[in-house]
């Protein structure tokens, strides 16, 4: 695969409700991919009766133990934290070369940086943030950001850097695999599509209608030979389509 065919993470400015991408916000696409991104799921708990925490027979606590769950109560909705690492070179910028690599570095930045609430002009919060890479979304605020500068040129200015960001959100991340988190042009994982159940007698051309799509394109991703005699309870994906360029 090309370079410049390999998707790129991004970071996306999002507006105070972190669900829509801010009008005219600022949108970053990294230099270079991260290796690994570290995700880490928690929920807040506490002890429901304090009174009994340490207390048990002997003082080894034992009587929490035995409650088990019943003496813990979830007290809020969970968090996700997302970190990742990002390198910046100032010596392969794309928009050519760049004496300082905090020249990149600061569009980073700027997302940690406060600016005047749209809602509260007494107020200064830090932009929403999502970050996009494929079909990977996570969106918050970001926590954190660790800048170091790896290399100096003679001179002294700094050119490479990386950037370790730590962002989180209220909630619990859930995957959606789905086609709307799919970047466009991209195909669905294995199983990731819903099987249409064939019916005895039925016909491929009769499926395909119902669904809107072209039976010859649906029969050839298929394998299906015979579109007029489908085996009852035969699993069919009528997303499954191959491109025109093929017949």
């Amino acid at each position: 695969m090309a370079q410049d065919k390999i998707a790129k993470a991004r970071l996306i400015e999002l507006d105070e409700s972190l669900k829509n991408e801010a009008s005219g916000g600022k949108s970053v696409t990294v230099q270079f991919n991260p290796d690994s991104l570290k995700l880490a799921f928690a929920n807040q708990i506490q002890n429901s009766n304090p009174s009994s925490s340490g207390s048990g027979s002997g003082g080894s606590g034992g009587g929490d133990q035995a409650s088990g769950t019943s003496g813990r109560q979830f007290v809020g909705a969970g968090t996700t934290k997302l970190t990742v690492q990002l390198w910046f070179d100032a010596a392969t910028a794309p928009d050519g070369q760049v004496d300082d690599v905090r020249r990149l570095t600061q569009q980073v930045i700027y997302f940690i940086t406060p600016k005047k609430s749209q809602q509260d002009a007494s107020r200064f919060v830090p932009p929403g943030v999502r970050f996009s890479w494929g079909s990977f979304l996570f969106d918050g605020l970001i926590d954190s950001i660790e800048e170091s500068i790896e290399y100096f040129s003679p001179d002294g200015k700094p050119l490479r850097a990386s950037v370790s960001l730590g962002m989180s959100q209220q909630t619990i991340l859930v995957a959606n695999f789905d086609s709307a988190a799919r970047p466009p042009g991209t195909s669905r994982g294995p199983g990731a599509s819903p099987l249409t159940v064939a019916a005895g007698g039925s016909t491929l051309q009769g499926l395909a209608a119902s669904a809107g799509g072209d039976w010859q394109r649906i029969a050839a991703a298929n394998g299906i030979d015979n579109p007029r005699q489908l085996q009852a309870g035969q699993l069919i994906d009528l997303n499954a389509r191959l491109p025109r360029s093929l017949f």
